[in-house]
Parts: C-alpha cells; structure tokens; sequence
C-alpha cells in the first residue's frame, strides 16, 4: 500500500515515532498530530505524519 494512503493506529503512531503511547494520544487529543476520527477510532494518515515531522525540523546550527 502506498504511504499516503496507510492509515495508522495511535499505538502504530507511537512505535514510529518512538514515543509513549500516551504522548501520542496526548499529541492527537491536543490536534498536534493530524488526524481523522471514524467513529471511536482514530487514524493517521502516514504521509501527513511525515509532512509533520519535517515542519518540526530544527534548523541546521552552522558552527564557525
């Protein structure tokens, strides 16, 4: 399945982004992470958490 279509649990949130799993259902509550709620459920779509992440880069230090 292409990345932009995967549809990730928050635990599978979690586990890419190497964080507890109540800080990622701490993230999606507070609408930090994108997402979508389908009833009880809620996903992630994987390509807009790759979108988030890069706009949460630090910029490059340059050392001189």
């Amino acid at each position: 399945m292409d990345e932009h279509h995967e549809w990730l649990k928050v635990p599978e949130v979690a586990q890419v982004l190497r964080i507890a799993r109540s800080r990622a259902y701490e993230l999606v509550a507070e609408g930090e992470i994108p997402s979508v709620r389908i009833g009880r459920s809620v996903r992630v779509n994987r390509g807009e958490l790759e979108r988030w992440l890069e706009g949460r880069r630090y910029p490059e230090v340059r050392r001189g």
